[in-house]
């Protein structure tokens, strides 16, 4: 079942009213045990400062994974790495990140061989992004960038299992958790209908298991910029805010014009909350289909980022590393979802 959610602000968010189906914007689908994703779609609409803003967002799979994606063939190659990653404290403060996804495109794992060899195209980050413990992608990803100055901004994907998740991520970490910047619990949750409630109860359990474990670093949920702004609770409940921003879903802002955007909801959500705000997901996709004036195609992703850059130079992770052909391109994301990747195909692929 599809809803649409339209915020209205000023300032802050404060109506909530329920429309006609619509499309998806969150692009990380988390992969479960079995082989199909059943997914719901809400869309919020925001209006701030009188520009019309539009955050789309899938729900997560229940028990289920997305079978293998069709989709035409992604560019090899999208922008160039940073040069090189300087060493980095935990939480914010560093320059820039990227996401990380250990999936096949036929939905199956990637071994531990396969993420080291998409780990020696992965340079000059100080942070990357895991979003779950699935597929042991916490101890695979520790083991490929071993030797490096990148630390890892982990996840606790399933909020009704935080003990289980925590425990994967502290028996991978093995009690060095000097290589960890930061952890969250859950991801565009509330942007999704859980009630923000239960997700401040899953960070204080999440917090309470991991430094009964030794970590002592930043714990946080991950929502969108609409959901933060409208519950600032969340930001409260976190140690920094951690929150996914595409300017791509807005349909009014040009690829060339991400790094307004996205600058502009870091200091509303930050004149909002009083706290730093670390942006955890954004780019811009290389394929797929136009929205509005945002068009997708390899060089508007580069002059995204390129934007982005320009207006941000720390607390930015880029979403992502790689295409991830292991998701379904459809309509309501505008056949985009594959086309996110930084570096184009992973080397493993």
């Amino acid at each position: 079942m599809k809803s649409t959610i339209f915020f209205s602000v000023t300032g802050m968010l404060v109506s909530l009213a329920a429309s006609q189906p619509h499309g998806s914007h969150h692009h990380h689908v988390k992969r479960q045990a079995q082989r199909k994703v059943v997914i719901q779609t809400t869309t919020a609409v925001a209006t701030v400062d009188a520009a019309q803003v539009i955050v789309y967002v899938d729900t997560p799979p229940v028990n289920q994974q997305d079978g293998s994606p069709q989709g035409s063939a992604p560019p090899t190659q999208q922008n160039n790495p940073p040069a090189a990653e300087d060493s980095v404290s935990t939480g914010p403060g560093f320059k820039s990140g990227v996401s990380y996804s250990p999936y096949n495109g036929d939905n199956s794992c990637k071994s531990a061989d396969q993420v080291a060899k998409d780990f020696t195209k992965i340079s000059g980050y100080q942070v990357i992004r895991l979003y779950g413990t699935d597929c042991n992608q916490v101890a695979n990803v520790l083991a490929a960038t071993k030797g490096s100055n990148m630390k890892l901004f982990l996840g606790i994907f399933n909020i009704a299992e935080v003990q289980k998740e925590a425990e994967i991520i502290s028996s991978a970490v093995g009690g060095d958790w000097s290589r960890v910047n930061a952890i969250s619990v859950g991801n565009e949750l509330v942007n999704q209908g859980t009630n923000p409630g239960t997700v401040i109860g899953a960070i204080g359990q999440a917090r309470g298991a991991l430094q009964g474990s030794g970590y002592s670093g930043p714990v946080v949920t991950v929502d969108t910029m609409v959901a933060m702004v409208d519950h600032p609770e969340l930001c409260t409940a976190s140690d920094f805010c951690a929150v996914n921003c595409h300017a791509f879903f807005d349909g009014k802002v040009t690829a060339d014009k991400s790094g307004d955007f996205v600058k502009g909801w870091v200091e509303k959500i930050s004149e909002a909350t009083g706290k730093t705000v670390v942006i955890t997901e954004t780019g811009w996709p290389s394929q797929g289909d136009t929205n509005d004036v945002a068009v997708p195609s390899l060089e508007n992703h580069k002059a995204a980022i390129s934007s982005i850059e320009g207006a941000l130079s720390t607390n930015v992770i880029y979403f992502s590393a790689y295409n991830d052909m292991w998701k379904t391109n459809r309509p309501g994301t505008f056949n985009a979802e594959q086309f996110w990747g930084i570096m184009g195909d992973a080397p493993s692929a």
